[in-house]
């Protein structure tokens, strides 16, 4: 690569990083104080651009990203009075569950709302042109995003620093139970840290609107990207949030110049295990509480009384029988069951006796296949 196209893609990278900062600083926010990991976040981020397009028309380009920032926040609200605020003691799987729940029910409306073409939005007034840098084209609108993440960095900054609510928050993040103890209203604090989470990823959205469409399949894309930043720059840190921005934009943006975009998100994952090994908790984090080791191994049969081994006899020898007498439909239908029950059961291995929340187990299933 020539030196000019160095230094752009560099620029495209701190354009990436910006984007990419908002969505992950709203996460990293979220879990720093609740210590629930949202996989919704993307979903969120994905509503900003659906409404921020579907605005944009009425409203105008700047407007419809308010609109799309104060719709979302307003979700986000909705969302955690009356989902999330219930399950902060459950368990972690319960929490994941039902987050990820949040993403299929919000994908399928804006299935519903707005169909399942992309959506191309409308460019910014009087960004829609280029300025030549190092004698090539350099998108303005990307300038600006250039400037905007870090104002939103210096405004998370002085917000959680200079104010009484940001102090509460970091209370909050070092040891919640302490500042419940003290008499901070947790459960407000906790509303409140998700709605401004919740707005940051609606504005990422809405802002990323004239450099890409809205589409169904950008909630788990981003997510993914998400996730990488918030654990390299360190669970619930903000300032780890933007330094993990800065360098997995940057790593995006080189492997797209240097012709290599299929294995981009390879490549992040790559980038965070490294940082892992040399950091365990991340650039900028501390390190977390002592994840619960493997769970006591119970017998399965002694729970059983005789009568229910003999009826789990009768099942098994049902199940024998039925290729003799099913129809096809139903011997592919018992089939994907009893698969699917295998892959339950050892994911349950890992789980429960493993003490480990396996994001990749569905790997091992493909690679098998």
């Amino acid at each position: 690569m020539s030196g000019s196209a160095v230094l752009l893609q560099f620029l495209n990278g701190l354009a990436g990083a910006s984007s990419l900062f908002l969505v992950a600083a709203g996460l990293s926010l979220i879990f720093g104080v609740t210590r629930i990991v949202n996989f919704a976040h993307g979903s969120l981020y994905m509503l900003g651009m659906y409404v921020a397009v579907w605005s944009a028309g009425t409203l105008g380009f700047w407007a419809a990203v308010l609109a799309a920032t104060a719709t979302v926040a307003l979700l986000g609200l909705v969302l955690e009075m009356l989902l999330l605020r219930r399950i902060y003691r459950a368990p972690e799987l319960l929490q994941l569950l039902a987050t990820f729940a949040l993403v299929l029910v919000i994908r399928d409306f804006a299935l519903w709302a707005w169909g399942p073409e992309d959506m191309l939005g409308p460019r910014a007034p009087g960004l829609r042109g280029a300025v030549e840098i190092a004698g090539r084209a350099f998108p303005q609108y990307d300038l600006l995003l250039i400037v905007l993440g870090p104002l939103i960095f210096l405004f998370l900054h002085l917000l959680l620093t200079k104010t009484r609510w940001g102090i509460l928050v970091r209370a909050a993040t070092e040891d919640r139970e302490m500042a419940g103890a003290l008499g901070v209203n947790q459960r407000w604090l906790f509303t409140g840290v998700f709605v401004l989470g919740a707005a940051l990823a609606g504005a990422g959205g809405a802002l990323a609107v004239p450099r890409e469409p809205a589409s169904l399949e950008v909630d788990l894309s981003v997510i993914s990207d998400a996730f990488v930043v918030v654990v390299v720059g360190g669970l619930g840190s903000i300032p780890g949030a933007f330094l993990a921005a800065l360098l997995i934009g940057e790593v995006k943006a080189f492997c797209i110049g240097l012709g290599y975009s299929k294995i981009t998100l390879a490549v992040e994952f790559i980038v965070m295990a490294i940082v892992l090994v040399l950091r365990p908790s991340g650039l900028l984090g501390r390190p977390q509480a002592v994840a619960r080791g493997p769970a006591a191994l119970q017998p399965m049969l002694g729970q059983f009384s005789s009568k229910a081994i003999l009826s789990l006899v009768l099942l098994v020898g049902v199940l024998a029988a039925l290729p003799a007498f099913a129809a096809d439909y139903t011997l592919v239908l018992m089939g994907d069951i009893l698969v699917f029950a295998l892959f339950a059961v050892s994911l349950h291995f890992i789980m429960g006796p493993g003490g480990m929340l396996s994001f990749g187990h569905a790997a091992y299933f493909g690679l098998g296949a």
